[in-house]
């Protein structure tokens, strides 16, 4: 008789299923995990690609901007060298400046670089209108599109300085620059009527090169125009690489992570579905003999155990697909706002592709104890029936039973060898647990540490500054991007238009050098500057004094220790391809310096990276606040409130409590690292939770002698708990070293994706007491998993117990 009917399949698997509901919920769970990373990962790298690479590629934007000096390269020189070897387009010459206009309330803008074009169509860099029209005359600008707002919208007019005798320009047009080559556009006549104002004029250039993939390849291109025109014409230029990676990194940085995660999840999906129907085949022995006999075939049974395995897999597959989806929203709209859109989703082929991998894993994790099932000959599965064979483990039972402990301690430890596939399963699912907490713990130290780093004014005990801080104005919103890049500088709200008047620096200083109890002290001024090569301001922070205290984390060089010097992080560096070293001019106001970058800074503020220098290098500059540190001893909230009676009275102010720097993405990617952990500590539980149970309903009927003959309920309890206990041990002492290594392959990788290196204080985070915790780690995953069968073991009755075959 044929009973290879679906109905009779059917009712085979969902009386395994029902049977079996540990393990089903395992499977389940564990599918859910690694889909709802794999999900997030993969919604993370579109976002972090195709936006930008579209707009670029439809714009034909610019591998290099590159600006020149026009007293050193004249017109056509520059137009030569767009005829180079490996250069496929160029445009240019266009001139252009750097300015910082005001709107109609008097509020001034970000500095702006402003290129002079007669249109938006070039070979290279094709700015896109996206309202309004071009500029066809003096007095007419188009602003980049993240500027469009209240402040500055079509037909509105700007100053081209807070001076009286300042121009007006008409904003005609907004528009977006892929390669983010300029943050506005007007007439040359325009450019050059800024530059007899006292606005420094340079020359610009825009290149394509046949091959760009590269930083080494962008470093080549650059060399050679550099060596065809006379020495130092060549000020500074921008590579694509950049810009790609200032659009890209608030998903990208996300991406390393997720992605270690979502591969542990996968490996202990296939870890615990391998095991679980192992388990199930091995536990059912006799059921398998019993199909066959009444007519199953060798192809059904494999189908029932696969079925058995897909069915739970689908639904937590499904669950995964719907919490990798709402697990992406924060982090798909921080990369929305970097691309100017209004909103960003996760792509359709995303949740349509990793589901069905997980499928395709989980079937093959099943098909090999299936397969097994198949083999199966009817006769010997309906004589060896659930029993495991005879003498298996029995030389580990003899040597842990010479040890000074407790027998049904040396009995529970000697368990594993029983079955010791299903117990390099346990240590597998342990290990991953402890690898997921060890690097989840790390991944976090290093980001508060991140946190920690990119805020040194909170190092000193008290801050000074010359405005009243209940007068200082909010800062202005994260930067937005222009709709492709996220490059152009913020739009600065209308609100609080009044600025107060700051006390004299010169009064400040004084009155902080006079207090008793001082220890050491600098000045500060934020502030932005034009950087020769870079479109856009450049924020800055300016020193006075001995800043060491105030330094920033460093990858390379040195802090800056007088005139002449600059530190700059590693994004700017790749910005305009210069290197630890190098000289760059930088300008303030109306002061240009030519500074050698003497560090590399350890800077993590995205597009927005900041430089460090010297105030006495640009002579019109003055502090903006005092950094503190007080004598040992010395009560800072006391010194706080005597200088805050001096300089209140000058329009300053003095506190122990700076305004804190919140870092939302941190905290994001926080709370997604904790998440995705306690759901992999979920899952490395129930893979204990369902070996324990496989053990302990096998050997239930020795649990039943072993009560008859006066087995205590804790002795009960002590024998289960040891049977896991060792593995515990051995999953802590092999993850700990696997979760450090995994945490110190992530780091690097999620730095580099924002541009910057690590630097040892961020990498470091492990101390002595945190490693052997987390090796305890291992212990407590395996108990409590055990916690659940070894509650039902000490309930069994013994009666019931001894009738169990």
């Amino acid at each position: 008789m044929s009973l290879s009917g679906t109905g009779a399949l059917g009712r085979v698997v969902r009386s395994g299923l029902g049977r079996r509901r540990v393990q089903t919920v395992v499977i389940a769970v564990a599918a859910m995990m690694a889909v709802a990373s794999a999900v997030v990962a993969g919604a993370l790298m579109v976002a972090a690609a195709a936006p930008f690479d579209h707009a670029f590629a439809k714009q034909q934007g610019a591998h290099l901007t590159a600006q020149y000096d026009p007293a050193k390269a004249s017109a056509a020189t520059l137009a030569a060298t767009g005829k180079q070897t490996g250069v496929t387009a160029s445009a240019g010459p266009y001139p252009a400046t750097t300015f910082r206009p005001v709107d109609r309330t008097g509020f001034p803008l970000p500095t702006l670089t402003l290129a002079g074009r007669s249109g938006p169509d070039a070979d290279v860099d094709r700015v896109e209108l996206k309202s309004g029209r071009w500029a066809r005359k003096p007095g007419e600008i188009v602003l980049g599109a993240s500027f469009e707002g209240p402040s500055a919208e079509i037909g509105s007019t700007l100053k081209a300085s807070d001076t009286a005798d300042a121009p007006a320009l008409t904003v005609v047009g907004f528009a977006v620059s892929a390669g983010a080559s300029a943050d506005a556009w007007a007439t040359p006549a325009q450019v050059h009527t800024l530059a007899a104002l006292g606005s420094p004029v340079t020359l610009q250039m825009l290149y394509r090169f046949h091959s760009a993939n590269t930083k080494e390849q962008i470093l080549a291109g650059r060399a050679k125009l550099a060596a065809s025109v006379e020495p130092g014409a060549l000020l500074g230029t921008q590579s694509w690489l950049d810009t790609k990676r200032a659009a890209d990194q608030g998903a990208a940085a996300t991406v390393p992570f997720v992605m270690a995660f979502g591969v542990l999840g996968i490996v202990m999906s296939v870890i615990i579905v391998s095991s679980v129907i192992s388990g199930a085949v091995g536990t059912s022995l006799r059921r398998i003999g019993i199909l066959k006999a009444i007519g199953f075939t060798p192809r059904e049974v494999v189908r029932a155990y696969v079925a058995q395995a897909l069915i739970p897999a689908g639904a937590g597959i499904a669950a995964g697909v719907a919490l990798g989806n709402l697990l992406a929203v924060p982090l798909l709209a921080d990369t929305a706002s970097v691309y100017g859109m209004a909103s960003l989703s996760v792509a359709w082929w995303v949740d349509a592709v990793v589901p069905a991998a997980a499928l395709l894993v989980v079937a093959l994790a099943a098909l090999v104890p299936a397969l097994r099932a198949g083999r199966l000959h009817t006769v010997e599965a309906l004589a060896v029936g659930r029993a495991p064979r005879t003498g298996r483990g029995q030389w580990a039972h003899r040597a842990l039973g010479r040890l000074p402990l407790p027998r049904p301690v040396t009995y529970g430890l000697a368990t594993p060898f029983t079955h010791p596939v299903r117990a390099l399963a346990l240590l597998l699912a342990v290990a991953s647990g402890t690898v997921a907490a060890t690097f989840a713990v790390g991944l976090t130290s290093s980001l508060s540490a991140v946190g920690a780093s990119q805020d040194p004014e909170s190092r000193a005990a008290v801050t000074v500054t010359t405005v009243g801080l209940d007068n200082i104005a909010p800062p202005p919103p994260p930067p937005v991007g222009d709709g492709a890049t996220g490059s152009a500088p913020v739009r600065t709200s209308t609100t609080g238009t009044s600025r107060p008047k700051a006390a004299d620096p010169a009064k400040v200083r004084a009155a902080v050098k006079s207090r008793a109890g001082l220890e050491s002290y600098y000045g500060k001024l934020r502030t932005e500057v034009a950087v020769a090569g870079v479109s856009g301001p450049v924020r800055a922070e300016l020193y006075e004094g001995d800043a060491a205290s105030g330094s920033y984390d460093l990858l390379s060089g040195h802090w800056i220790t007088g005139r002449g010097q600059v530190v700059v992080p590693a994004r700017f560096l790749e910005r305009t391809s210069t290197h630890v070293g190098d000289t760059v001019r930088v300008t303030y106001e109306k002061d240009s310096a030519d500074l050698r970058i003497v560090g590399e800074s350890f800077d993590t503020s995205g597009n927005d990276p900041a430089i460090h220098a010297n105030i006495a290098d640009f002579p019109s500059a003055e502090p903006s606040s005092f950094l503190v540190r007080v004598k040992p001893g010395v009560s800072a909230d006391a010194f706080a409130r005597e200088l805050a009676s001096v300089v209140r009275p000058l329009g300053g102010d003095a506190t122990t409590a700076p305004p804190p720097d919140q870092k939302g993405t941190l905290l994001v990617m926080d709370a997604i690292a904790v998440l995705l952990t306690l759901m992999l500590l979920c899952v490395a539980g129930l893979g204990v939770l369902n070996s324990v149970v496989l053990d302990t309903r096998e050997r239930v009927h020795d649990l039943g002698v072993c009560k008859a003959i006066g087995m205590s309920p804790r002795q009960t309890l002590s024998l289960v708990l040891a049977s896991v206990t060792a593995i515990g041990a051995l999953g802590g002492l092999l993850g700990v070293p696997a979760g450090c290594l995994l945490h110190r392959v992530v780091m690097p990788v999620m730095g580099h994706a924002v541009g910057t290196g690590m630097p040892p204080s961020i990498l470091d985070v492990y101390g002595p007491v945190e490693l052997l915790l987390l090796g305890l780690g291992g212990v407590v995953i395996a108990v409590l998993g055990a916690l659940i069968p070894a509650g039902w073991a000490v309930r069994v009755r013994t009666a019931t117990a001894l009738r169990t075959e």
